[in-house]
C-alpha cells in the first residue's frame, strides 16, 4: 500500500533505508517514433534522493549506508516500499536490497 504526502522534503529515511526514484525510460527511439506508455518498460535504475544515517551492529557501532544521495543505483524490479507524493512515485529500499551503485 502506497503512503501519500504532499512532499517528498518531510521524509527522511531511517536506519538503513534509501529513498530513491526510478528513472523514466525513454517514450521515444532513436528514430523520433514516440511510444505508447504501455509498450515503454521501467527501467531497474534509480536516483538516490536520500539516505538514512545507516544501521548498527551487534556492539551498537553506526555501519554507513554504501550510497549517497545523487547516486545512480540499480534497483530489483520488485520490492521495496512505494511512496506517492502527487502524481510521482518514490521507493523506500534497504541498503542490502540495493542491486548495485552505477559509476560513471
Amino acid at each position: 500500500m502506497a503512503t501519500s504526502l504532499r512532499s517528498i522534503k518531510s521524509l527522511a529515511p531511517l536506519l538503513d533505508r534509501i529513498l530513491v526514484q526510478r528513472i523514466k525510460a525513454e517514450a521515444k527511439t532513436a528514430s523520433g517514433i514516440y511510444l505508447p506508455e504501455s509498450t515503454v518498460e521501467k527501467l531497474s535504475e534509480a536516483k538516490v534522493l536520500a539516505v538514512g544515517p545507516g544501521g548498527t551492529d551487534k556492539e551498537g557501532k553506526r555501519i554507513e549506508v554504501s550510497v549517497k544521495p545523487g547516486d545512480r543505483v540499480l534497483i530489483p524490479q520488485y520490492g521495496g516500499s512505494p511512496v506517492k507524493v502527487g502524481d510521482e512515485e518514490y521507493h523506500l529500499f534497504r541498503d542490502h536490497e540495493l542491486l548495485a551503485k552505477i559509476n560513471e
